[in-house]
């Protein structure tokens, strides 16, 4: 028994609010590899790191795939390697956001518009 803190799949459902459907999917596509105990599955250190990494990368908009390349970056070519990686992908990232965020706000601006239109068209009530 190792003296490492390790999470049953239960606890890292609950420490990550992911449901099991998540965390089994991570699994099967290769972003987790917990220690198995017959069918009980344990999470130490290294995989909760790995979660905390893949749930930020999922919050910043990037794809599993993407995510999964660069963690696999780690594993083949370590920690500068993989720095690298991420300043390079958090680039395209920012310029994919960018866009989406002038894209919003064209929606917004022409709502907006109609919005007004529409209630300047209307009689008023009095």
């Amino acid at each position: 028994m190792t003296s490492e803190p390790r999470l049953s799949f239960k606890e890292m459902c609950a420490k990550f609010d992911v449901t099991p459907r998540t965390l089994r999917y991570y699994e099967y596509i290769e972003l987790l590899a917990p220690e198995r105990d017959g069918r009980a599955r344990f999470y130490g250190p290294r995989e909760i790191a790995r979660m905390t990494l893949i749930l930020r990368g999922r919050k910043f908009g990037f794809q599993l795939e993407d995510i999964r390349q660069w963690l696999m970056i780690y594993e083949e070519q370590g920690t500068e390697a993989q720095m690298r990686a991420w300043v390079e992908m958090a680039d395209r990232q920012l310029g994919e956001l960018a866009e989406q965020k002038a894209q919003l706000e064209e929606a917004m601006d022409e709502l907006r518009a109609l919005r007004d239109r529409t209630a300047d068209s209307l009689p008023d009530a009095t």
